[in-house]
């Protein structure tokens, strides 16, 4: 039998509380007039409301379907989920990763940032909210409600700090989860988004479903980003052969037989030289692996396009 207690934290003032990892196990959340206050859910949930809220904190482990801002203000979050919406909300700063277009309606002063969090039981929190770590759309919201002449939301600075906004918890409980905030151990890629690139030329490089497929994308953003280029985003899709040839053009057949595996994963990455030190790497890295990479800077934006146009469809954006 369940609490609903257990899973609502309401009417609280200049606290800090929280859930251990294996606490919430899926189930929804409600987070309720509070004020002053520093909130942790370090574990995944099926969704969660967040309603008449001031001045707090929150930390929001993986979501499976919807997280809902309503009537709050002057707050800070890092959140992950399948979707994010908010109504009525004033001045909230918001690390985000969000599987499809993070939605605002009758809301000002929002600022997103690309969600940059670890701790050791977070991978498998995301596996088990069914979200996936390389789809993750934080930058391409849309306002609801948009009022001629005003922006009523904007991105986060560049070198914005997650513990800037969103201190580590103080209470003795919650210390035992070993978090970190560096942007390079985060679980999530940090990925530019739609923020301005460096340099005109781009490069795509594609993962296919194998055993290692995590790692060794994980493995390409440390190298690439290591040499100074930008990871702009990734994603993580199933391709029918259809697709393929759409993508992959004359190399098509190539790839088709891996596509039975599973979802493929493709990284788009930025800066001068970007073609070049991609196939590079992967020529050195990847000796074995199976990986489509763009083949000159001239097809390379060709490449991007056909492939996050094609994601786009099938993610419904």
């Amino acid at each position: 039998q369940i609490d609903p207690k257990d899973y609502t934290f309401s009417g609280l003032k200049d606290k800090t509380v929280g859930r251990l990892p294996g606490k919430v196990a899926g189930q929804q959340f409600v987070i309720q007039d509070c004020e002053n206050c520093s909130i942790y859910i370090f574990d995944h949930s099926a969704t969660i409301t967040i309603d008449d809220c001031v001045n707090c904190q929150i930390f929001l482990g993986p979501i499976k379907g919807s997280v809902f801002f309503r009537d709050c203000k002057d707050c800070k979050c890092v959140v992950a989920c399948q979707q994010f919406r908010t109504r009525d909300c004033r001045k909230l700063e918001v690390f985000l990763c969000c599987a499809t277009q993070p939605i605002i309606e009758s809301s000002t002063g929002m600022k997103f940032g690309c969600f940059q969090y670890y701790y050791p039981e977070l991978a498998l929190q995301f596996k088990d909210a069914g979200l996936s770590i390389f789809n993750n759309t934080w930058s391409n919201i849309h306002d609801f409600t948009p009022v001629s002449g005003e922006n009523n939301w904007g991105l986060l600075p560049e070198d914005a700090v997650v513990q800037d906004y969103v201190p580590l918890p103080s209470s003795e409980e919650l210390k035992a989860v070993r978090i970190s905030t560096d942007a390079v151990k985060s679980i999530i890629p940090v990925t530019r988004g739609r923020r301005q690139k460096s340099s005109d030329e781009s490069c795509l490089a594609v993962f296919f479903a194998g055993d290692y497929t995590t790692a060794n994308a994980r493995k390409l953003i440390d190298e690439m980003t290591g040499k100074g280029f930008q990871l702009v985003q990734t994603k993580e899709v199933s391709m029918k052969a259809e697709d393929a040839h759409r993508v992959f053009q004359q190399r098509a057949s190539e790839f088709i037989p891996l596509l039975e595996k599973g979802p493929v994963v493709a990284l788009e990455f930025s800066g001068d030289g970007a073609v070049e030190g991609c196939q590079s790497t992967i020529n050195d890295v990847f000796s074995g692996t199976k990986v489509f990479v763009s083949e000159s800077k001239a097809s390379a934006s060709q490449d991007v396009d056909n492939f996050y146009n094609f994601a786009d469809m099938q993610m419904g954006m």
